[in-house]
């Protein structure tokens, strides 16, 4: 198998920041109240993580060991910000919604984490097909656990209500309902993908 595919392919499934490697989970539990929300979350996220890892790679060889984190958060940063203002721009109202979970990406440790373990020892091609693995990854899972959430706490799915007349029960939208959601498919996924 090709190696940037096989990368793309672990990010998915071996390297899962969500269900394998428990990264990044106060988005994952604060904006899955819906399967839009948490796919929008994810995808934010794929957009900084591929865009970082390729920038961190192509300039790890000219930044000093004492300073290489400050130079990548600054990195992540900017890619940030370029998210915020394309948001702001063309969809509002999944900025609104999203509210301080997007500026939180800065921090995020899926997004410094790769950057750390894989971009700066890696090429910028190799970078990019990591980045949009472990980036479809949380996507994946993100948009599940909202999409199970949405179904159980309103009867919806993808705002689209299948099940009138039903309100739900509203334990799923919240807070408990999260962790609840999320103890149940990290249970299935590593039962399915455990070898």
């Amino acid at each position: 198998m090709n190696k940037n595919l096989k990368l793309i392919g672990d990010g998915l499934v071996k390297n899962n920041p969500t269900f394998v490697l428990l990264l990044g989970m106060c988005p994952t539990l604060a904006t899955t109240t819906s399967a839009i929300n948490g796919m929008s979350m994810g995808l934010a996220t794929l957009f900084v993580l591929v865009l970082s890892n390729m920038a961190i790679s192509a300039i790890s060889p000219l930044v000093p060991d004492k300073v290489h984190i400050p130079v990548y958060i600054v990195v992540i940063a900017t890619f940030v910000t370029l998210l915020q203002f394309l948001m702001q721009a063309f969809t509002p109202a999944m900025y609104e919604t999203l509210g301080l979970f997007i500026p939180l990406i800065v921090v995020n440790c899926i997004v410094l984490g790769r950057a750390e373990a894989f971009a700066n020892k890696n090429g910028v091609i190799a970078s990019a097909c990591d980045g949009l693995g472990v980036g479809l990854g949380f996507t994946l899972a993100l948009t599940v656990l909202g999409l199970v959430r949405e179904i159980l706490g309103s009867g919806s799915a993808f705002g689209f209500n299948f099940i009138g007349g039903h309100d739900g029960m509203l334990a799923f939208v919240m807070a408990p309902g999260a962790f609840l959601c999320l103890g149940y498919l990290l249970v299935l996924f590593n039962k399915i993908f455990k070898k």
